[in-house]
């Protein structure tokens, strides 16, 4: 039977096989219909597509599944999980994974020589971990002390590394080539943290879950409801953008 460890090394491997199949555009059909919206001319200019996309087919195609596995399956889930759950265990659950992701952000400042913030980053977990209980209270924030967020994506691009093709991650949403890399190597951080814990498997495999039903919860995004039909073309655009800015900051 598969282990847990083996179960995480697979799936890690398997994102990365799928980083490296990406370039695979697929073939439209013969009989494929010609868009009802026509494209307007300057299109390539107007500040949404000009982007680098391109693998746009497979990232459609992942956009699409994405929003169908959303509907279907996670957001059911997360509805469910917030149904039976009173709202302060809820806050609770969302602090102490948003303290556990302090140590990724201290080891990010670290890498990009941001002392101050490293040291604010390492003042918040000790204070949070201790005093909150594990991360379960957030009483840095009450002592004015502020999350800051940091990534291995945001590291490479501050030391020069270019964003690289957009990609559109299965089940994890809006990336690129650099920042699908950083996610990765983030969560093999994550992990290693995580099995310092000296939890069991079936409880390591529990806490990835609660992790991924929280971060859903506490995004607001919905797939198709911002009534464009250029939603794809909009939401590249503000990712490109978006990191942008956490890069410089």
């Amino acid at each position: 039977m598969m282990t847990f460890k083996q179960f995480r090394n697979v799936s890690l491997a398997a994102l990365a096989l799928l980083l490296g199949a990406c370039s695979a555009t697929p073939e439209l059909e013969a009989d494929a219909i010609e868009p009802v919206l026509p494209l307007p001319e300057n299109r390539a200019d107007n500040g949404i597509s000009n982007n680098n996309d391109p693998w746009e087919g497979f990232n459609r195609r992942a956009y699409y599944f994405n929003a169908k596995a959303d509907e279907y399956v996670i957001l059911p889930v997360v509805n469910g999980y917030q149904w039976i759950t009173p709202e302060l265990v809820q806050d609770g659950v969302t602090n102490f994974f948003s303290n556990l992701g302090e140590i990724t952000t201290f080891m990010n400042s670290v890498l990009q020589l941001k002392g101050e913030r490293a040291m604010t980053t390492a003042f918040r977990f000790a204070t949070n971990t201790t005093i909150g209980l594990l991360g379960v209270w957030d009483p840095a924030t009450k002592m004015g002390v502020y999350k800051e967020r940091e990534d291995f994506g945001q590291t490479l691009g501050h030391w020069g590394v270019n964003s690289g093709p957009y990609l559109v991650i299965p089940l994890l949403g809006p990336s690129s080539a650099r920042d699908g890399f950083g996610t990765l190597v983030d969560t093999l951080v994550y992990n290693a943290v995580i099995s310092e814990l000296g939890m069991k498997e079936e409880e390591e495999l529990a806490l990835a879950l609660l992790r991924a039903i929280d971060t859903r919860k506490n995004i607001p995004f919905r797939y198709y409801g911002s009534g464009s039909a250029f939603e794809y073309e909009m939401i590249r655009f503000l990712y490109f953008r978006a990191r942008e800015i956490a890069v410089q900051r």
